[in-house]
């Protein structure tokens, strides 16, 4: 159920998980979560396959590899991504995202065309602190007991 609104974002929260085996290539995954101030999406791809060659007008994006090797053609030069990589992507730039295999391709694509807000985070020492502070003027909590970890 939404929520009231701050600067035009939903507030609380909500969850999703990435699910590669739903036999969709594009997840909006924004809509399932209730993002509306950047996009994310899940892309799926099976080897062989290739999403469109594209470009954005304004928005830049952010690929992430999470599982395979991602084949990503820039105005027609190709590199080769793996797990864990990300790359960045300038709007006018044109691409496409293929897989060459031999497993599934699955990432997350972020994007958004508005700058960023720049450091508007907060930190509390303590859950009770009802004053917070810059983060960068909080030292990091200590880590946590031995008896504190999952087994």
């Amino acid at each position: 159920m939404p929520g009231a609104k701050i600067c035009g974002v939903e507030d609380g929260t909500s969850t999703t998980r990435i699910d590669p085996d739903t036999g969709e290539r594009f997840l909006a995954l924004r809509r399932q979560l209730g993002v509306s101030s950047f996009g994310m999406n899940q892309i799926t791809l099976q080897p062989g396959q290739r999403g469109r060659i594209h470009r954005h007008q304004r928005q830049e994006e952010v690929y992430l590899v999470l599982e395979g090797t991602l084949s990503l053609l820039l105005d027609g030069e190709e590199s080769d991504l793996g797990e864990g990589e990300l790359i960045r992507v300038a709007p006018q730039v044109r691409r496409q995202l293929v897989n060459r295999g031999p497993g599934r391709l699955v990432l997350l694509a972020l994007g958004g065309a508005n700058e960023h807000a720049g450091r508007d985070g907060e930190a509390f020492g303590d859950w009770s602190d009802g004053q917070p502070v810059p983060p960068q003027e909080l030292s990091m909590p200590p880590d946590l007991e031995p008896g504190e970890l999952r087994s």
